[in-house]
């Protein structure tokens, strides 16, 4: 009996390896490397191993900052971005090259969950982009794709308010990894080996609705024509980028307020609130990003559209310079420092991505690891 094959709409003729670097749009490149700086910031916390509410003076300042513009913001940027991606890959290469690309992201990232850091987002992106295949098979259109993705993120934001509701008080739960002192590389890496399959499941299984919608979302705008026009969009756009701020900036500094809180329900409260706070700032973001693209006025931003396209190489660099200077195995600073020393550790390694990002696409065309994921799924750079 021969095994059922994933139809494919790209006729052979038309089908294409990949994106040339001349092909590329602008705008999601720009955001994309925008995402790349701002996740690195909130995930500070965790390389380091403090908690947001114990933070005091100038640290509790810094924190603030990082909630109001950061938090949740670049996350929810970086997943529609993805989804984008995903539709990009399907429309030109076919459904079969999205799989395989799917399956090599999900080893790769679990390598880096396990022999790295236990904050990997990779491999959960990639099974939640398995799941959406099927979908993608139907090709539904943009009004539908937008829908799915505003009913997802709705529900899931519907289910956290529920548990903030029914939460009763106490001391606020800490999630900050416990790695004591003196803990070798080879305990971790068994340690991230024995959690990954619960981890994956139990993050995929939590976060499953938001995800999806934001994926949905991401592939709306790239079958628009949005991320590759902007300029035929500037109506929605403002609207995005008004909105978004009136709505996002008052939901973000409610955020920053409950987490100088250190009772259960204000870390139950958190966790919507990021989530939608984040959502609607990172559609203001986009919109502000898309008009200037649109005017041809970005000036410096342009620089950021560098490490966009070095995207995946400079998240795992993040973590293999992060978890050095602070794990027991490199220079041991875990839980030593605050949210301030970690805010401008993280925009100095942004910066300096930054700048190596321009100065390596000058000689080659993609990032080591964007070169390595290629060969994996095209057979060749």
């Amino acid at each position: 009996m021969s095994q059922p094959t994933l139809p494919d709409p790209v006729p052979a003729p038309e089908r294409r390896a990949a994106t040339r670097p001349a092909e590329r749009w602008l705008l999601p490149d720009l955001l994309r490397g925008l995402a790349i700086l701002g996740i690195l910031c909130v995930n500070m916390q965790d390389f380091a191993g403090y908690d947001e509410w114990r933070q005091v003076g100038a640290d509790r300042a810094a924190q603030v900052v990082i909630d109001t513009f950061f938090n949740g913001k670049f996350i929810s940027l970086f997943a529609m971005l993805f989804g984008a991606g995903m539709l990009t890959i399907v429309q030109r290469a076919g459904r079969r090259t999205m799989l395989r690309r799917l399956l090599w992201l999900l080893l790769l990232g679990g390598l880096h969950f396990v022999l790295v850091w236990h904050g990997d987002i990779i491999s959960l992106y990639a099974c939640l982009g398995l799941i959406l295949l099927l979908p993608l098979l139907a090709r539904p259109p943009t009004w539908l794709l937008t829908l799915s993705g505003a009913a997802l993120c709705l529900w899931w934001l519907a289910l956290r308010v529920g548990e903030a509701l029914l939460t009763p008080d106490g001391p606020r739960y800490s999630f900050v990894q416990n790695i004591p002192p003196g803990t070798s590389w080879p305990d971790l890496v068994l340690a991230r080996l024995n959690a990954f399959p619960s981890d994956l499941y139990g993050g995929a299984a939590y976060n499953v609705q938001w995800l999806l919608g934001l994926l949905l979302l991401g592939m709306a705008a790239q079958q628009s024509g949005l991320l590759a026009h902007p300029e035929r969009f500037r109506s929605l756009l403002r609207g995005l980028l008004i909105g978004g701020l009136l709505l996002g900036l008052p939901l973000s500094v409610t955020l920053a307020s409950l987490n100088t809180q250190g009772n259960e329900v204000a870390g139950y409260w958190e966790v919507p609130v990021r989530l939608s706070s984040g959502l609607l700032l990172a559609l203001g973001y986009a919109g502000g990003a898309g008009l200037l693209v649109a005017a041809g006025r970005v000036g410096w931003l342009r620089a950021f559209a560098a490490p966009g396209r070095l995207a995946l190489t400079n998240y795992l660099c993040q973590s293999l310079v992060m978890t050095t200077l602070f794990y027991p195995y490199g220079l041991g600073l875990y839980r030593h420092v605050g949210a301030l020393p970690c805010l401008l550790l993280a925009l100095s390694l942004g910066g300096l991505q930054l700048w190596l990002s321009g100065r390596w696409l000058r000689r080659f065309p993609q990032g080591p690891a964007e070169r390595l994921l290629r060969m994996l799924v095209y057979g060749r750079p």
